[in-house]
């Protein structure tokens, strides 16, 4: 074998690259695939597994800044870089009061221990938070269990 594949790439690459760099470039190309590298297809099923039924309801909404998803797995609230994930076991309430003004969305998780996450959304206009709280109401129907132990 020769040197010419990784000559020509250390040929390309400017001076500032390190030797070290190019190396690597040139060893990853004469590498053979590696047996243990998983599929795509196999890390795509895997996925798939552990998102739960693709068939229950998910309701997700989101604006610039924040998100709220419910799904088969629980609550997750995310805003700016700060974020929370609650399973349905862990959770003692979720509330959406109904707003009166503008088009402000709120989702409030309550936990057991007495602990509250209020995150609020702007939605893009009154009639689309109509259509979250009907979702957020599918979604509570189908998976929190609000019966006391």
């Amino acid at each position: 074998m020769t040197d010419a594949p990784q000559d020509a790439v250390r040929d390309a690459v400017p001076d500032e690259v390190s030797d070290e760099a190019t190396e690597r470039v040139g060893s990853d190309a004469d590498a053979p695939d590696a047996p243990d590298a998983p599929d795509a297809s196999e890390g795509q099923d895997a996925a798939e597994d552990e998102a739960g039924p693709a068939d229950g309801p998910v309701f997700e909404a989101a604006d610039r800044r924040g998100r709220i998803v419910a799904d088969a797995e629980g609550v997750r609230l995310s805003y700016d870089e700060e974020a929370c994930e609650f399973r349905w076991d862990e959770l003692a309430a979720v509330e959406s009061p109904k707003g009166r003004f503008g088009k402000r969305f709120t989702v409030t998780v309550h936990t057991p221990d007495r602990r509250w996450y209020p995150i609020d959304l702007l939605a893009p206009d009154r009639g689309r938070i109509a259509a979250w709280e009907a979702e957020l109401d599918a979604v509570l129907d189908a998976y929190f269990d609000d019966e006391a132990p």
